[in-house]
């Protein structure tokens, strides 16, 4: 197994935890951070999560953030594919969530792509369908 792939399987194993400061651990101190998802939708109330992010602390913060405005163990989140080349990986899956605000599930498609360097991740880009999400929190 790849050096790359055994952080993304470790990565993914922590997020499931739901602890955030162990998983952010796994990213370099300087770890870029993007999620696809309109500019003028960032750090709205509702998803807070939703945001460009810098290094460790911004990892845990997005986790801490993304745990409190989910309803607890109403998740599901589905890994299709892991695609490893070199230290990139792109993670597949599907992510199955509820929102706390209003009660309402949604399933949202994913890919994730991370870089990892040196045992830790250096890049975070996600790319999802911010539509069933906006819709989930719309008020």
């Amino acid at each position: 197994m790849s050096r790359s792939r055994a952080v993304v399987e470790e990565l993914l194993r922590r997020i499931v935890a739901g602890d955030p400061e162990k998983t952010a651990e796994l990213y370099a101190e300087d770890a870029d951070w993007r999620l696809d998802w309109p500019e003028d939708e960032h750090d709205r109330p509702a998803t807070p999560w939703i945001t460009h992010r810098t290094g460790r602390a911004g990892a845990a913060a997005h986790y801490r953030d993304l745990a409190a405005h989910h309803v607890p163990g109403q998740d599901g989140t589905r890994i299709e594919r892991i695609l490893v080349d070199g230290d990139d990986a792109v993670v597949r899956g599907e992510i199955r969530q509820t929102a706390r605000s209003t009660g309402r599930p949604y399933r949202a498609g994913f890919a994730l792509h991370l870089t990892v360097r040196n045992g830790l991740v250096v890049r975070h880009h996600v790319y999802e369908d911010s539509l069933a999400v906006a819709r989930a929190f719309a008020p």
